[in-house]
């Protein structure tokens, strides 16, 4: 049993309780809403309440969008500032960020062409 919660929408849980955002290294898709073009992004900070994020494209404050976080989902969200290439989003709803950092896939154990040959 890991140490990460299932739900990605329990905001209880910040992954630093100081700041209560995590800085970090991921991708995530955004997308606006009525649109059907995503970009990928680099997050920087992820929080319960929102994210920041590098972003390219021709987003503006208020600008309502939906982001998809891996071992998240999609939350829906709303561009609160642009600068420099980057982006703050606020989410309509909380989500527990750590979830986010949860490892992607872990083998039961190791696949017997990845051992060495005692042989050898």
């Amino acid at each position: 049993m890991d140490n990460f919660p299932n739900d990605p929408f329990d905001g209880s849980v910040a992954a630093d309780p100081d700041r209560g955002r995590d800085s970090l290294f991921l991708t995530a898709k955004i997308r606006s809403v009525g649109s059907t073009e995503e970009q990928m992004v680099r997050v920087r900070n992820l929080s319960p309440g929102g994210l920041m994020a590098e972003y390219q494209g021709e987003l503006v404050p208020g600008a309502k969008v939906d982001c998809t976080v891996r071992g998240i989902g999609r939350v829906s969200g709303q561009v609160v500032w642009v600068e420099n290439g980057r982006i703050g989003v606020t989410f309509v709803r909380q989500i527990n960020p750590m979830l986010a950092r949860k490892p992607v896939g872990v083998a039961s154990k190791t696949s017997v062409y990845l051992k060495s040959d005692p042989r050898r």
